[in-house]
Formats: structure tokens, sequence, C-alpha cells
């Protein structure tokens, strides 16, 4: 077979296979770090690597609410750690303070709740494991109204701070 005909052979299998590995990898990349339970869609979750011994780390995701009505994270779970909790910091008296969150979390209709590093986080508490950059740890989040939803918390370096990290 002359260098044409295969030229003109590969230039018509060239359409159907870019739109076919656009379609893997681009419905790969785009719903790789994103979950949803019922109206609450669930954005980027992540963590930061913890140094050997750590017992406690943190997860980080976005909450953003697309229904008419409020809903509500109530609980979480995760193999890689005993217990895990909705914990808040906040500059108290140019303290920063740390509480956990009880009863908990509301997300109201047509916004999103972010946990952030020094902010609202999940504090993953009693690690069974350090978190190691690259992991994905399991994790599975009830929500009042959506129900469960497993995802899983990328593990990105330690001290990132998740707008200037890649994920």
């Amino acid at each position: 077979m002359s260098f044409l005909p295969r030229l003109r052979a590969l230039r018509g299998l060239a359409t159907p296979l870019a739109l076919a590995l656009g379609v893997a990898f681009g419905a790969s990349a785009s719903s790789a770090h994103e979950f949803k339970a019922g109206s609450v869609e669930i954005e980027h979750p992540w963590s930061r690597a913890t140094p050997p011994g750590a017992k406690v780390g943190a997860g980080y995701l976005g909450l953003k609410n697309e229904g008419s009505a409020a809903d509500r994270l109530i609980g979480m779970a995760s193999p890689a750690a005993e217990r895990v909790e909705i914990h808040d910091m906040a500059l108290d008296n140019g303290v920063m303070t740390m509480r956990p969150v009880t009863g908990g979390l509301e997300i109201p209709p047509g916004k999103t709740v972010t946990f952030k590093p020094s902010g609202l986080h999940l504090m993953l508490i009693d690690l069974k494991a350090p978190l190691k950059l690259g992991d994905k740890v399991p994790l599975t989040l009830t929500f009042e109204k959506g129900g469960k939803v497993d995802v899983y918390l990328q593990v990105d370096k330690m001290g990132a701070t998740g707008s200037d990290d890649a994920h």
C-alpha cells in the first residue's frame, strides 16, 4: 500500500478517534473530582499529605446546593480514620481557634459552602496511616435529603493551599 492511500485511511479514522479520546479524557477530567448527592454537588474534594505518625488530617471541598430547598450534611465516615468531624477555625481576639461543628451543616439553596484551610474543614481523626501525596482517600458523606455519596479526597502535597496547587 502506498503512502497516499494509508494517509487517507488514517484521516478517515482521525475524527472518530479524536472524538472517542475527547469523550474519554474529557469525561474523566471533568468528573474525576465531581460528585452529587440529591441537589448537592460535591466539588473538588482534596486533602494534604501528613507527616509520619500524624493522628489527624484535613479534608476540603465545596458543597454547592443546586436545589430550591436547603439540605444538611449530617454525617461523614472514612476507612482511613476512626472518625470524621466538621471543624471551623476562626480568629477570636487575635487567637486562632478551632471548634467542632455540631448538629450537621446546612447548605442553603443556591449557595456553595466551601471547606478550606484556615476555615471550615473536615477533620479526619485517629488516622490509620499517613496520607501520602497522590493517595485517594475514600470518604462517605451523608446528607439529610440527598442521602449518602461516596467520594474520595485527592491528597496533595503538605502545606498545599488549594488555590495555587495542582490536585
